[in-house]
């Protein structure tokens, strides 16, 4: 009986859109072989799946498996299985679906979807990939359980071919007839053992079926993230493998979902920041797998920014093989993981023994707190796993929960000072009175703190409070005559120094300096209007309050002399303020005329 061979043409819009999806998808050709062999692992399953529910179904299951085989003087590779098969309606619906679709059919549809991976999948991107580096390809398959094949055959231009085989074996055979070697375009020699070998160990090492090149297998079947019985020494190799480091990790944490969405995912901290840690150019995310089928390295929809430096693999069960990282940052399941990687991430460190803890904040502390900004759901989580230098110590950190505890009765805010160094904070005059009543202050150094603080407000209810900014009250009532003594010289600094300051009023912060600068409640800090300077952006002037200490001897001799209206008063009030920037780790606008007006001052005085 002649067999009936059925060709069909592709339509021109539909092959220009074969192409065009082809090298959008798969800017690396190497993933070809990806795709083929996760279509046979596919089979493979279904195939196991299938004889388990049907005992009935005549089909062969005692050696699953993937094979390679390749003709270097034909130029072929060929990648078999021995799995489900297809018939001839599943090959036309499976993979001849660009060819029947039309371009305006897969057009509407593209717009009308979501998921738009779910539609690169249906649309048989995987398998046509096969054309990045083959002329022509071949494809015989039958379903397990019936007698007859199917034969398909196209160059990925013009036409396709489908015709009915009687001896084709279970499964399915694709042979690709290749392309020259090209390596300027990356188009290597897919009938060299070793390329092959070290495209398996890349994309589908964890692939559960052996993958067979003559009589060695490429692949070692062990997802190492879905075993319970794993040691960590396994885990530390697995680690190195993935993160290039040449240390053991600091913790390791596996998780299993299951339900309406599944996945296993295997995370680890690193014992030690990389040099990138903080460079624009840097990588962050963990590999992603697709049913043990390697996708994505640094898959960054999986892990926020602020936990860049996690690494690991997720392996999830209902993606598409096809998916970018466009489609990923929409996609729904996917946010889902990363939520309950993230919160289990922050369990763990939080769940760290004290040596460990320590080794993490201390490499990684900077980069987490970048979540108190980022990451508003676990702002609270963020907070409770954060350690702060403060004056209770010179030389360990605090939690706030323990901050919180040594709180003074009757304190009711977290107080705290940024500033550039721990040095300049302890010299900082805003520290003075808090140091001699025996509050604690927080010392926030790192860039990040001087924004966090701000947008959080608060930890258990205890507000944070910036001792440079607003009001302070340490429980000590004003005094209305003191008050009267220095209104006339406040009225005159305020008047004198308008273009530097918008009020000048008594401290009660001060001890023994005899004045500092601070902020209202909402002003920006000096630090980070530096930080937003230096980073070219322009800046408004910010006047900002003049505080006098009434009891500092030169204090009340500026006030004497002003009640004795004395001349020079305003070069004076130009170095207190000078000086009261200075404290602080401001900068002067006129350094060479606040020197020549202290040398002056001193000289008289001796």
């Amino acid at each position: 009986m002649t067999a009936q061979v059925e060709t069909l043409e592709f339509q021109s819009e539909a092959r220009q859109l074969l192409q065009l999806m082809i090298h959008s998808v798969y800017s690396n050709k190497d993933t070809f072989l990806r795709e083929l062999i996760s279509n046979a692992s596919d089979a493979l399953d279904k195939l196991r799946l299938e004889a388990f529910r049907d005992k009935e179904l005549t089909a062969e299951t005692d050696d699953l498996h993937v094979e390679l085989e390749t003709d270097a003087a034909a130029r072929t590779l060929t990648v078999r299985d021995n799995g489900i098969g297809m018939t001839r309606d599943e090959v036309v619906s499976l993979i001849g679906t660009i060819a029947k679709s039309g371009t305006a059919e897969f057009l509407a549809k593209l717009k009308e979807a979501k998921q738009t991976e779910e539609l690169i999948g249906q649309f048989g991107v995987g398998f046509y990939s096969s054309f990045m580096v083959a002329d022509k390809v071949t494809l015989v398959t039958r379903h397990a359980g019936t007698s007859e094949g199917v034969r398909w055959e196209s160059t990925g231009e013009g036409t396709y071919t489908i015709e009915p085989v009687e001896d084709a074996p279970q499964g399915t055979t694709v042979t690709l007839h290749l392309k020259p070697e090209d390596r300027e375009d990356k188009l290597f020699d897919y009938t060299d053992a070793a390329t092959l070998t070290s495209i398996v160990k890349k994309y589908s090492d964890f692939i559960t079926w052996p993958i067979k090149l003559g009589d060695e297998t490429l692949n070692s079947m062990k997802a190492l993230w879905a075993r319970s019985d794993a040691t960590e020494e396994e885990y530390a190799e697995f680690y190195k493998h993935i993160s290039h480091d040449w240390q053991a990790p600091l913790e390791s944490m596996r998780l299993q979902a299951e339900g309406t969405f599944e996945y296993q995912a295997l995370l680890f901290l690193p014992a030690k920041a990389p040099f990138d840690l903080f460079m624009r150019e840097r990588k962050r995310g963990v590999q992603l797998y697709v049913k043990r089928v390697f996708i994505m390295d640094d898959c960054e929809a999986l892990m926020p920014e602020y936990l860049r430096f996690v690494k690991g693999v997720v392996d999830a069960q209902d993606l598409s093989l096809n998916v970018s990282r466009e489609i990923l940052q929409q996609d729904r399941q996917i946010e889902r993981i990363r939520r309950r990687l993230v919160k289990k991430v922050l369990q763990t460190v939080k769940a760290l023994p004290e040596e460990k803890y320590r080794t993490f904040w201390a490499e990684f502390g900077r980069a987490l707190k970048e979540g108190l900004l980022d990451d508003a759901d676990n702002r609270e989580a963020i907070l409770e796993i954060a350690s702060f230098d403060s004056t209770h110590s010179a030389d360990e950190q605090t939690k706030l929960a323990d901050y919180i505890e040594r709180m003074k009765e009757g304190q009711e805010h977290i107080y705290f000072l940024t500033g550039e160094t721990r040095q300049a904070v302890e010299h900082s005059p805003h520290l003075e009175a808090f140091q001699d009543k025996g509050f604690e202050v927080l010392v926030l150094t790192d860039p990040i703190d001087e924004m966090w603080v701000d947008a959080v407000g608060e930890f258990q209810g205890k507000k944070f409070q910036s001792i440079a900014k607003g009001q302070v009250d340490l429980d000590e009532t004003k005094d209305p005559e003191q008050e009267k003594e220095f209104e006339g010289l406040l009225g005159w600094l305020k008047s004198t120094l308008e273009e530097q300051v918008k009020d000048v009023r008594l401290s009660s912060r001060l001890t023994s300096s005899p004045a500092c600068i601070v902020g209202d409640s909402y002003d920006m800090t000096p630090t980070l209007e530096k930080m937003y300077r230096a980073m070219g952006q322009e800046m408004p002037q910010i006047k900002r309050i003049l505080e006098l200490n009434p009891k500092h001897e030169l204090v009340m001799a500026l006030r004497d002399a002003h009640a004795a209206e004395k001349p020079d008063l305003a070069e004076a009030a130009e170095l207190v303020y000078g000086m009261a920037l200075l404290a602080e780790g401001g900068d002067l606008t006129d350094p060479p005329r606040f020197t020549k007006l202290m040398a002056t001052r001193l000289a008289k005085t001796l």
